[in-house]
């Protein structure tokens, strides 16, 4: 309804919540295709993927006041904090042990944190800000073989960990509380 009559400016507020995956996608091309024809959207969402999805700039608010502002990438890269790692152990028997692996997790990448592990998978937040991408692919790619690691994911904190870093901060109000 907001894009009847091409108005210049639109305003959307949480879009697809309650949308199903198809329908979603629908809306997010519709609104993608509105912002490439130069009309300027603005949107307010709590979901950090429909804000990657359609945003060029983003910005935080918390307790009424703007934290930050940029790019979904800008944002990340300066108020993320490290890498996230997944590594899988080959599956050779019912029973694996990953202690060796996440001993040497440990070990290699200091103030690393366990987040989780499952059916011979780790999830690692690799807290290091000193970190490169190059350190910590050589690193797992040199010990693939020594530590059975069948794949491994590094990859940047997310835009929902960045979002969740700065909503720690937001305060409770009378309303709020229950």
């Amino acid at each position: 309804m907001a894009l009847i009559g091409g108005p210049p400016v639109i305003f959307l507020d949480e879009p697809s919540t309650g949308m199903d995956p198809v329908a979603r996608r629908l809306l997010w091309d519709a609104v993608t295709r509105t912002r490439e024809s130069g009309k300027a959207v603005i949107i307010t969402s709590h979901s950090m993927e429909e804000c990657e999805a359609l945003c060029t700039r983003l910005a935080v608010m918390v307790n009424g006041q703007f934290k930050c502002l940029g790019s979904p990438q800008h944002l990340k890269s300066k108020f993320g904090s490290g890498y996230t790692l997944l590594a899988k152990m080959r599956v050779e028997e019912e029973e694996q042990d990953l202690q060796p692996l996440k001993d040497f997790i440990e070990s290699t990448f200091p103030k690393s944190v366990l987040k989780d592990e499952h059916q011979g998978m780790v999830h690692y937040h690799l807290t290091d800000t000193t970190l490169t991408w190059a350190q910590v692919f050589g690193t797992m790619e040199a010990s693939k073989e020594k530590y059975g690691i069948e794949d491994y994911c590094v990859s940047q904190i997310s835009l929902e960990q960045v979002f969740l870093s700065f909503a720690q901060f937001q305060h409770c109000t009378e309303g709020s509380r229950k």
